[in-house]
């Protein structure tokens, strides 16, 4: 994955690029200290994640992140800023940045902001391109009843050597990565299809009863599927209103 980091401060972004290097040491690191040096970087290189701090010597890290934005629809952005006002959160919302972060960052924060990222976009952390195959069948045919020996078969790998990849590559078992994908599928229905019963959304999403599905979803999300459907769709409506 291709990471670039942006803030004037040499020892905040040295600090960054150790935690990130120690945790994640395939990734490459762009580092910069102003707007334009991380707005040349991003056009020669695809940037796939970037750390953005507001309050920068020149342009605001705002702007920039604006900018970069248009550039490449697809970046992601995590603003970083010692401001803590409900303006900035709010116009990070807009530039739908993936996270705001205020320093003193702490690791723990990071590393789970960046483990999370990694998990909605595992493409980004594997590196063979059988794992990558294997996520892409995962996305597209979650629904069905999938097997990581049927889906080895498919790639014509052995099964063991394909589950212990995956493990590797990701940081779980092929199992548990498909269980999660359908929970996260799961939680987009619960709100976009709200006349869907619950057992409509298990199945859907590939679980084979709704008693598991259940099960999984209170495991993973902390709450029912009944209870993160009223919820959600209560959040909606007090935004609309």
């Amino acid at each position: 994955m291709n990471l670039l980091i942006l803030d004037d401060e040499p020892l905040f972004v040295e600090q960054l690029e150790m935690i990130i290097q120690k945790n994640f040491p395939d990734w490459r690191i762009f580092s910069t200290y102003a707007g334009t040096d991380a707005i040349q970087v991003a056009q020669k290189d695809t940037i796939h994640l970037a750390l953005i701090d507001i309050k920068l010597g020149g342009r605001s890290g705002l702007e920039v992140a604006e900018q970069l934005k248009q550039d490449n629809p697809d970046l992601d952005v995590v603003i970083i800023s010692a401001f803590q006002e409900f303006e900035y959160a709010r116009y990070s919302l807009k530039l739908k940045a993936v996270d705001y972060l205020v320093k003193p960052v702490l690791e723990i924060e990071l590393l789970r902001l960046l483990n999370d990222y990694i998990f909605q976009h595992p493409q980004y952390n594997s590196r063979s391109s059988a794992v990558g195959n294997t996520i892409d069948i995962i996305a597209k045919r979650f629904h069905e009843q999938l097997k990581l020996s049927s889906v080895a078969e498919e790639l014509f790998i052995h099964p063991q050597y394909l589950s212990r990849l995956f493990s590797e590559e990701i940081g779980m078992p092929f199992s548990e990565y498909l269980l999660r994908y359908r929970i996260k599928m799961a939680k987009e229905l619960l709100v976009k299809e709200k006349e869907w019963s619950i057992e409509q959304v298990s199945f859907a999403t590939g679980f084979n009863s709704q008693h598991y599905f259940s099960k999984a979803f209170k495991r993973l999300v902390q709450t029912t599927p009944a209870r993160y459907r009223q919820q959600k769709l209560q959040e909606l409506l007090e935004k609309r209103g």
